[in-house]
Parts: structure tokens; C-alpha cells; sequence
């Protein structure tokens, strides 16, 4: 097999810049192979012309494109990473394999079971934190116990940051320790059963005026003065430091906390990975859900009455991004005015969500159904037509989304706001305090 070399395996981190785990791998004194393996297991469950998944392999394809200047390319393997790992120990000598950090639940029970096969191989399994500035258990309570509620996280967090600074890998600087081999095999979108999607992920912009502006421009879904990171974040193309570092030297933070609310929410699915089922508050899984498919099916088409939750609905079916402040609302509609589980809800934004990323989708979902950490309570109801008035005054959104809304076409309302208002409350009061 010849000399040993070292694996670095591509994740959530599809960048060659300042990424941890590729640093540490090409600082380890051997050839690096880098390589990415499309899970058969996740995409099995994803329609054929997913747009995340064409924004992947767009993403692989330049970095290879980026390697193939320097003689070297990236592997693009199809299947289950145990199978493609066994195939790799048939071809190379390998020493150990380095990758960074993943904390949902399904990545971390993979990567046990990753370990251990390399472990019966005696080749090592090195990971490292990328994805997050604070992971697991770094930002914790004096007495050790996870934080559940945001602002004293964001305190400690923004408390350490302060004392620790912040470190950058430079894992671009080392670019010539990776193989000399341009011929490794790269898939096409094709060969792993997929095709070009019709749909494209918004490129993210994060300049100091988005930032310094963002408190002021955040709630307004017409102004489209969001950021679209969310995405870039989930699949790591960009940097979460670069990030953090630049949001930290605006005046205001407001930006930098939405930052903080993603790892917030991710040390509560690693701390507490039950959620991805079970409400976080045990008896809000007593609330007897209606469950109403025909109205589920009009809220996931945007029919429901409603022009405000509708636009958002559509938006996302279009576009695969929602506003969050609209993200909200037809959350708080779905739980709230509908009574359907938000699991339904979870379930639909992970399909249609370019920039789903489960922690996040999990926490929110639970924060509007009042059953999470830190959950608005449940008789905090949005009315759809007053948030109008308050968000979309001169209805640019609204005309953009759903331009029908004032024609005799548009549909009635699928429920009476105060009538729904007052059944969520006798629904929600009757399971939380009957035993």
C-alpha cells in the first residue's frame, strides 16, 4: 500500500479556509487525502432535485477546482460511511482520519460508529470544534447544568468571548501537505441519483452596513435586509469565527446574538437530544392536537386566509428561504390557531428550508409551540392581520407573495381569529393542568 497517509473528511465545513479540523490535518506531517461522502441514509429521504444537495456538490466542485491547481483534487464518494471507509483502508495506508465536530443526533451515533470501526483497524479518529465558537459544555451554569433560557447564555457567552478571544486555523496556509493526486473519483450529481435543482441557495451578504443596520431592518420581510448566512452556516462555507469576529466589532450586537441563539439552541439539542421527538417541557406532549390534514395541507400550500402567514408560505415553497419574523408567525399560526403538532411544522421546514439545520428548527419550532427552553408562553398568540399593520404597513411583501389577496379568488379565512385564539387557550390550559 505503499507510505501512510492521513484522511481529512469534509463535512459541514466546505471551505479550505480557516477550517479547524483540516488544519490540524494538514499540520500532521502526512499527505492528506480529502474526501466527502454523500450519506446514502440522508439522502434517500430527499426529492431528486433538492437544492441543498446541488449546492453541496456546487460547493465540492470548487473546491476542487481550488485543489486542482496544485496538482491535488477532492474524492466524492456515494453510500454509507462505514462501507466507504472499509474501501478506503483496501487502498491506502492509513494513519488517521480527521474531521470536525457534528452535534445532531444521528452524526454523533455515525461517528461512534465510524470510530470504532477505524479503532478495530488501529487507525485513529481525530475530530475537532468548527461549526460553533462554544460547543458541548463551554458555556455552562456555575453548578455545571446546561442554561435554558437564552439571555444568561448569551451573557456567559459574550463573558468568555471577551476573556478568550476568539483563534483562527489558517488551514489555507498548508494547501501543498494534501496528495498530489487530481484523478481521485468525483461523482456527478447524476451518479448519485440526483439532478440540477431548479432552485438556487441565496449567496449570503454580510457587510458592516447589514450588520450596524440590522436591529432596525430585522422584522421588515419586505426591506430584504437579512443576512441569508443561514445556510452558508449549515454548510460551513463560510467561517463561524470570521463571522462572529466581524459582527463583534459593530456597535451594535443585535447580529452577533442571533449568532449566539444558533449555538444556543445547538448545546440544548446535544445536552438534551430527546427534543428531536419529545417537547422540552414534558407535559406540552399531553396537548391534544387537532391534526387536521386538509387544513395542514392549505397552510403547506399558502391557502389559508391568512395574506401574511400565506405570503410566507410561499415564499418558502418558492424560494426555500422565509423571513424570520414571517418564520414566526406561521409557526405560531400552525400551533396556535390550527392546534397541529409542530412536529408537522418541524417536519415540513426541514424538506423545504434551504437553510434547515435541526437544532435551530427544533428549538423555534418548540419556542412558538411554547413547549421549549425559553418558549414564548402559550397564550402569547400573534393575530396574522394585526402583524400587517406592524410589518408589512404598505403590503410590498404581501403584493410580492400574494398578489391575489384582495381578489375574490383569494380564499376566506380557514379559521375565526378569536374563535381559534380562545380554543388554543381552553385546548393548551386543559392539558396543562389536567393529571
Amino acid at each position: 500500500m505503499g507510505e501512510k497517509i492521513n484522511i481529512f473528511w469534509f463535512r459541514r465545513d466546505l471551505r479550505l479556509e480557516d477550517n479547524c479540523g483540516l488544519f490540524h490535518a494538514l499540520k500532521s506531517g502526512k499527505k492528506i487525502v480529502p474526501i466527502f461522502i454523500f450519506d446514502a441514509e440522508i439522502l434517500s429521504k430527499l426529492p431528486t432535485d433538492d437544492a441543498r444537495v446541488s449546492f453541496l456538490h456546487q460547493e465540492l466542485e470548487n473546491i476542487n477546482q481550488q485543489l486542482l491547481k496544485i496538482g491535488s483534487s477532492i474524492a466524492i464518494y456515494h453510500g454509507k460511511p462505514i462501507a466507504i471507509f472499509n474501501s478506503l483502508t483496501e487502498k491506502y495506508s492509513i494513519d488517521t482520519v480527521y474531521t470536525n465536530h457534528d452535534y445532531e443526533p444521528y452524526a454523533i451515533k455515525r461517528d461512534q460508529e465510524v470510530n470504532e470501526f477505524l479503532s478495530s483497524k488501529e487507525i485513529l479518529f481525530k475530530t475537532f470544534k468548527d461549526q460553533v465558537v462554544f460547543e458541548r459544555n463551554e458555556i455552562i451554569k456555575k453548578d455545571g447544568t446546561p442554561y435554558k433560557v437564552y439571555t444568561p447564555f448569551s451573557k456567559k457567552w459574550l463573558e468568555v468571548y471577551q476573556y478568550k478571544g476568539i483563534q483562527f486555523f489558517p488551514s489555507e496556509d498548508y494547501l501543498d501537505n494534501f496528495i498530489k493526486e487530481a484523478k481521485l473519483p468525483f461523482l456527478s450529481l447524476e451518479k448519485i441519483g440526483f439532478v440540477p435543482a431548479n432552485m438556487k441557495v441565496a449567496s449570503y451578504k454580510v457587510s458592516s452596513k447589514v450588520i450596524d443596520m440590522y436591529e432596525e431592518t430585522r422584522n421588515f420581510p419586505a426591506k430584504d435586509s437579512t443576512s441569508r448566512l443561514g445556510t452558508h452556516l449549515r454548510f460551513g462555507t463560510v467561517s463561524v469565527r470570521r463571522m462572529v469576529e466581524k459582527a463583534s466589532k459593530s456597535n451594535n450586537i443585535t447580529f452577533l446574538k442571533e449568532l449566539i441563539w444558533r449555538e444556543f439552541f445547538m448545546q440544548i439539542l446535544w445536552h438534551f437530544p430527546e427534543t428531536t421527538k419529545d417537547s422540552f417541557k414534558p407535559k406540552y406532549d399531553r396537548i391534544l392536537w387537532r391534526n387536521n390534514e386538509k387544513e395542514f395541507d392549505a397552510w403547506c400550500k399558502g391557502e389559508t386566509g391568512y395574506p401574511l402567514v400565506d405570503a410566507g408560505m410561499r415564499e418558502l415553497n418558492k424560494t426555500g428561504f422565509m423571513h424570520n419574523r414571517v418564520r414566526m408567525l406561521v409557526g405560531s399560526f400552525l400551533c396556535k390557531h390550527l392546534l397541529i403538532d409542530w412536529r408537522w411544522g418541524e417536519a415540513y421546514f426541514a424538506k423545504k428550508l434551504h437553510d434547515y439545520e435541526q437544532s435551530s428548527n427544533i428549538g423555534n419550532w418548540q419556542w412558538v409551540a411554547g413547549c421549549g427552553v425559553d418558549a414564548a408562553p402559550y397564550f402569547r398568540i400573534f393575530n396574522p392581520t394585526t402583524q400587517i399593520q406592524k410589518f408589512d404597513k404598505e403590503l410590498k411583501y404581501l403584493k410580492k407573495w400574494v398578489p391575489d389577496f384582495q381578489e375574490l379568488t383569494y380564499p376566506t379565512p380557514i379559521v375565526d381569529h378569536k374563535f381559534a385564539r380562545e380554543r388554543c387557550l381552553e385546548t393548551y390550559k386543559k392539558a396543562l393542568t389536567d393529571f
